[in-house]
């Protein structure tokens, strides 16, 4: 399943990529729902790019169909991003720590602006192999996933506020 999803962010886009290339931008995401803290178990940077691998985790509810495929206690994954600060992208693709054979998720999304603030345009293409539910699952993980998109939007432009006066530290 292909999807695209946009967001509005009240902030410049270089900002926006700082803050979603930062490590700690990640401890705020575990305020929101359905998704536990996010572990992030690795950051390189070389120049204007930052490599990331974050650990996620689903606590939200399944439906009973979803459940009979797919044990709620496994839905874990790594993000493994690539952040190009300079060019205000991201392209990521999803490894999950159980089910490797049965999800496959990666896409990209880019920080345009949009008159004072940004927009984000996320593109991914979801597959999941489940008999019978699979189209299902990719449908709650899209709707998932467009809740979650939507509400980190008020926790990075937090951040961004947070950090404005902060100096940057060096890279």
């Amino acid at each position: 399943m292909h999807f695209e999803l946009d967001q509005r962010i009240a902030a410049p886009p270089a900002a926006v990529a700082a803050a979603f290339a930062a490590a700690d931008f990640y401890d705020a995401l575990g305020e929101l729902p359905k998704l536990g803290t996010p572990e992030v178990l690795s950051r390189e940077v070389e120049g204007d790019v930052v490599r990331l691998r974050v650990r996620y985790r689903f606590t939200g509810e399944l439906s009973g169909a979803v459940r009979r495929a797919i044990d709620p206690n496994k839905l874990s994954w790594v993000e493994e991003s690539k952040h190009d600060l300079a060019a205000r992208m991201v392209t990521f693709r999803l490894a999950p720590d159980h089910y490797p054979d049965r999800l496959r998720c990666s896409g990209s999304y880019r920080f345009s602006p949009s008159g004072d603030g940004t927009v984000r345009h996320s593109e991914a293409n979801l597959t999941v192999r489940a008999p019978l539910v699979g189209r299902l699952v990719e449908q709650a993980i899209v709707s998932g996933l467009r809740e979650h998109l939507d509400d980190e939007v008020q926790l990075v432009e937090d951040y961004i506020g947070s950090h404005a006066n902060t100096p940057k530290p060096p890279r």
